[in-house]
């Protein structure tokens, strides 16, 4: 589990929110984001944009769901639903905690809150992952793989350009 904490931690996802776990154990995360005034939502209050802590909620419950993975594979988010509680306050960390409560055969049902308190919640969330590990999680992976090489890199190439460009404006421009 240590080697999965610390490649999380160099994602640049993971980075950019300056995220950090607190506690891991099977079936469970909490996870630290300190506040930052570039994730404000809000410059007359202060208080971090909601998008923030959906990302990490997202984050936490899904690596509660990975490590409940008996294989080598991963847990896409296949729902997210979360409860906004309470507005925050300004400066002050966000924390998560996360915890699946039913694993099926391909469905991880994972539950979590975001607070700054322990006592006052800001959001709760439900999350359900995809469960992908041993033969379905190689076959897959085997299936992008070839795809990714059957691309011409000029064609991958220019993706990622146009990607690392950003988006479109309304007229087609950049």
């Amino acid at each position: 589990m240590c080697a999965m904490v610390n490649l999380a931690e160099t994602d640049d996802h993971f980075r950019r929110l300056s995220m950090r776990f607190t506690s891991v154990g099977r079936g469970r995360a909490e996870i630290k984001m300190p506040y930052q005034e570039d994730l404000v939502g809000n410059p007359t209050t202060g208080v971090l944009h909601g998008g923030s802590i959906t990302a990490l909620l997202d984050t936490c419950c899904g690596f509660a769901a990975a490590t409940v993975l008996s294989d080598i594979g991963m847990a896409p988010t296949i729902d997210l639903r979360i409860d906004y509680l309470g507005r925050g306050e300004p400066t002050a960390d966000i924390y998560a905690k996360s915890y699946v409560y039913r694993l099926s055969q391909s469905i991880i049902f994972t539950r979590g809150i975001a607070y700054q308190y322990p006592e006052r919640p800001l959001a709760s969330c439900v999350a359900n992952f995809v469960r992908l590990e041993g033969e379905d999680f190689k076959a897959m992976s085997k299936e992008i793989r070839e795809y990714l090489d059957a691309l011409p890199e000029a064609s991958y190439q220019d993706d990622l350009e146009r990607i690392r460009q950003g988006p479109l404006s309304d007229k087609g421009e950049r």
